[in-house]
């Protein structure tokens, strides 16, 4: 008998077979919970010649990561993701249960209307995914499957026609629209009848402020209607009819606003010239001088309860009997309707129209007048072309965007990118919790994308890839070919070739920099989804134009944090100093910068990438992150300025933005590329010096790093739980220039490591072998290229910035008591107690990495006016070529000098350099050598 096979692979067959996407239960929240089951895992491909570890594999020990990740898992658990769903479950017509979108971004008043509302949702459930994958907790896979859950809830009732949301009424129950919703009341032609008098009744409870809100409009264009606002621009309800468009409306104004969440009863009568607007009963605006009437409108296309025929809001809140009379109440009826339903008051049910939205379930209601006017629940864009389809917002700007010619983020704001941002926090939940209906709804939504996307011509996907804003896409394409990995689908792996912007590619792959102007974070995540379309087709263009668009940035448009952009933006190639601002390095690009780095590496095991991982995980993302936790705001960066006296801000905009969610992402993964392994498990890469636990299932042993790197210089790894053979690669950081040093069980490893390289030590490795890296840390600075006067400070890895409120660049010199070696750090002295504290002239250097609020200086202005060596002061002035190197930048170039003697070899070759070239006296020359000659320096 054949072996049964995998639920994985049984799965993977659905899939594969599966003409359009179906709802699984497979696994529901309480059958996942008494069975903790073992994560997915995205086959590696071929291509790649080392492999990561999962997020499971490395346990992140206590130490500076440790702390930053807490404050991070606090709030993943603190916050209710009830609020993350809302405006999910209110695009589908889904009771809210009460909760309060998170807004900013995450919802309808945020920036551009709430138009990327559904991404940081995405980013949350990544965050969560890699909360349980790192800690095991169970509270974060219960949140995962609750998410999933609703999720599967909202595409179920997207696919299907709108529903009445009941709720309590005025006197029985009432019909709910939930703000988002963009549902609304179609009622038949006929309502009308073509009265010449009328009385229009309503009781509603408004549940947003939104001014033009329409309580009904009935009409057939914005020329010929007569609609009932909740709110005018002045807050208070309005009336108007007209033939000729808004100029000429005949109109009726309230004196008062409608309050939220209260009942309020209103009523228009119109009768001869005379119309009345009623509220609660009490009549509050007549006019005598109308000549319209609903007869004047004709039979009208268009009765709707609670959509506007202009680009308004739609109602959100409730309605209690709406009635419609073909003659105009008396002021007792309208009184009558106060305390009665219609039935049972003076006025009697309407006569034209009557619904008492009793209805508790279906999408239509009931007209008790006798005319038999059923009212349908409709959505103003009327349902997903796809069952695939699954956002937080209507499927209006994905259409929109494919006739687009301009960016307008108020009309389309990157709805690719919001979708990537939600499947990969899908598929990043299946890899976390093995919860099929994570991988279903990913797979749905790819199905529906190449649905849209396969329709259009080359020259449409063209011209919305190259859009601004509007066109951005985010890293979808990575996402997509990751899906492909488990479903197999030919159509997945086809829809991540129609996101090709092939102008970029093709300049990229012949290494032509045509960067300067472009949106930073919005092409970084391009070339991640290259690599892996290079991984799944092969097509070398994909990964040479990825290594080549590194090489653009990487640091020719890089900060010395590791961040790049400035207000989002490059600048020509070399610019950096130029491009310092209150919003340089947004965050997300160094969150994308790392990912590409990393992909990269697996191809190519060049030690660059892994140089800048360091940088930019040490500095700025760490950095990026406050050091304390929120249970409503994760605290993190959006940009970080790089000007004088900038002070971070850690509540960025209005919330629940990009960076904040890849600012979640990146402090629960702190821990992703600390170790590689060889594709043939013939060596393992230790690429960062971190705390950590590595289990190596396949080799049956542990490796255990003890360090408080960056605070200590160096680390001990030892090997656990059984033996193996391996070669253990470890990268000797390109900064690290000399005392590098290798111990295994206390005996020293032959070799000479070379800074930018891995230091290699193969052998058969023993439980309880421990070997020890020592990693001595320089201090030295790095210029701006166009700048070189501009320099930021750097003790190993760690940038050290000055804590000063000054608003101008601070001048400092460096070289009065530099060291033999070359190390500056003799020229500052140590804070007592505070590790990689420092001070010089009276002010303070910390850590880039401390997320406070002090006013910092990431950059400073090089000063050295005098010459001087060893703290003695030559009394020579320190001159300097017409492109601004100084006599003791070219001596000091040099370094390291093995003896004091080198050093003053040095000098002395340097000045007779600048003597021939009229730079220097000979009596000036005599006293900097002397000085050299007298002084003492650290080794």
């Amino acid at each position: 008998m054949a072996p049964a096979l995998p639920r994985r692979t049984l799965l993977q067959a659905a899939l594969l077979t599966a003409a359009t996407p179906t709802v699984s239960h497979a696994a529901t929240g309480a059958g996942r919970a008494a069975a903790a089951p073992l994560p997915a895992t995205l086959p590696a491909p071929p291509a790649w010649t080392v492999r990561p570890f999962e997020l499971k594999d490395v346990k992140v020990g206590q130490g500076l990561f440790a702390t930053k990740r807490q404050f991070m898992l606090d709030h993943g658990r603190g916050y209710d993701v009830n609020r993350l769903l809302q405006v999910f479950r209110a695009n589908a017509g889904l009771n809210t249960g009460g909760a309060v979108a998170p807004g900013g971004w995450e919802g309808l008043d945020g920036e551009a209307n709430g138009n990327l509302r559904g991404h940081y949702t995405g980013h949350f459930l990544s965050m969560l995914s890699q909360a349980y994958a790192s800690t095991g907790d169970q509270a974060y896979a219960d949140r995962i499957r609750t998410m999933l859950g609703a999720l599967t809830d909202v595409r179920a009732a997207l696919r299907k026609d709108p529903a009445v949301l009941s709720a309590t009424g005025r006197f029985g129950t009432a019909a709910e629209n939930v703000r988002g919703s963009h549902q609304y009341v179609s009622l038949p032609a006929p309502v009308l009848n073509g009265s010449a008098a009328i009385t229009l009744s309503a009781w509603v409870r408004p549940t947003h402020n939104a001014d033009w809100t329409r309580v009904f409009d009935f009409g057939n264009d914005t020329t010929r209607y007569m609609y009932l606002a909740a709110r005018n621009a002045n807050g208070v309800p309005r009336f108007a009819i007209t033939t000729s468009g808004p100029g000429a409306e005949q109109g009726l104004d309230g004196t008062a606003v409608l309050p939220l969440d209260r009942w309020s009863h209103l009523a228009v009568t119109i009768s001869g010239s005379t119309g009345t607007l009623s509220v609660n009963g009490v009549q509050v605006a007549r006019n005598t001088s109308m000549t319209l009437n609903p007869s004047s409108l004709g039979t009208l296309t268009n009765n709707w309860l609670g959509r506007s025929h202009f680009d308004d809001p739609v109602f959100a809140g409730a309605y209690d009997e709406f009635n419609v009379w073909s003659r105009a109440l008396t002021a007792a009826e309208i009184t009558s309707l106060q305390s009665n339903r219609a039935a049972a008051s003076a006025a009697g049910r309407g006569t034209l129209a009557s619904y008492a939205f009793d209805e508790t379930s279906g999408g239509t209601f009931a007209d008790a007048s006798g005319r038999g006017l059923t009212a349908t629940l409709r959505r103003t864009w009327g349902g997903p072309s796809h069952p695939g389809f699954l956002a937080a917002y209507p499927e209006t700007q994905f259409i929109d965007l494919e006739t687009r010619t301009t960016s307008d983020y108020t009309k389309v704001w990157a709805p690719y990118y919001t979708a990537h941002k939600i499947l990969r926090g899908l598929l990043d939940a299946y890899l976390a919790t093995d919860d099929a209906r994570a991988l279903d709804l990913a797979s749905g939504m790819c199905d529906w994308m190449y649905s849209r996307l396969s329709k259009l011509p080359d020259a449409t996907l063209q011209r919305m890839w190259a859009l601004f804003s509007s066109g951005e896409f985010g890293g979808i394409v990575e996402a997509i070919v990751d899906l492909y990995a488990f479903t197999g689908k030919a159509d997945h792996l086809a829809l991540a070739k129609l996101f090709d912007l092939d102008k970029l590619i093709d300049a990229c792959a012949a290494n032509t920099d045509t960067l300067d102007g472009l949106h930073a974070n919005q092409h970084i995540p391009i070339f991640t989804g290259l690599v892996r379309l290079y991984d799944a087709t092969g097509e070398a263009r994909y990964l040479t134009a990825a290594k080549n668009f590194w090489g653009m940035v990487v640091p020719h448009r890089m900060f010395g944090i590791g961040g790049t952009s400035s207000a989002e933006f490059w600048k020509a190639r070399g610019i950096v100093a130029g491009t310092i601002s209150d919003t340089s390095a947004e965050t997300c690009c160094a969150y994308n910068l790392l990912k590409l780095s990393r992909m990269l590496f697996f191809h190519e095991q060049d030690p660059k990438y892994m140089d800048y991982y360091e940088r930019a995980l040490y500095n700025q993302v760490l950095g990026s992150k406050q050091d304390r936790a929120d249970a409503e705001k994760p605290l993190v960066t959006y940009f970080i300025g790089l000007t004088p006296g900038h002070v971070r801000d850690y509540t960025p905009r209005q919330g629940t933005t990009c960076c904040e969610g890849t600012g979640m992402e990146s402090a629960t993964k702190y821990q992703d590329s600390v170790y590689f392994r060889k594709a043939d498990g013939s060596a393992l890469y230790v690429n960062l010096y971190s705390p950590t636990t590595l289990t190596w299932a396949e080799k049956g042993v542990t490796v255990t790093q003890t360090t408080d790197y960056p605070r200590e210089q160096g680390s001990t790894l030892t090997v656990g739980d059984g033996s193996a053979a391996f070669e253990l690669r470890l990268r000797v950081p390109a900064w690290a220039t000399s005392g590098f040093k290798v111990t295994v069980n206390g005996a020293a490893v032959n070799g000479t490591p070379t800074a930018g390289t891995y230091f290699a030590v193969s052998r058969t490795w023993q439980s309880g072998d421990v070997v020890r890296v020592t990693i001595p840390f320089r201090t030295r600075v790095e210029k701006t290229p166009d700048d070189p006067g501009l320099q930021a400070l750097f003790h190993g890895p760690v940038n050290l910035v000055a804590r000063s409120s000054a608003t101008s660049s601070l001048q400092f010199g460096l070289y009065r008591n530099a060291a033999l070696s070359g190390d500056l750090l003799p020229s500052l002295t140590p804070v007592s107690g505070k590790p990689l504290h420092h001070t010089l002239n009276g002010t303070e250097f910390a850590p880039f990495f401390e997320g406070t609020e002090d006013p910092t200086h990431a950059y400073f202005r090089r000063s050295e006016p005098k010459v001087v060596f060893g703290g003695t002061d030559s009394g020579v002035t320190n001159p300097a070529r017409s492109n601004g190197t100084t006599l003791l930048d070219e001596i000091w170039a040099g370094a390291p000098f093995t003896t004091k003697a080198a050093l003053v070899t040095r000098v002395q070759n340097t000045v007779n350099t600048w003597v021939s070239a009229g730079l220097l006296t000979q009596t000036d020359a005599q006293k900097v050598v002397t000085t050299a000659q007298n002084a003492s320096y650290a080794p």
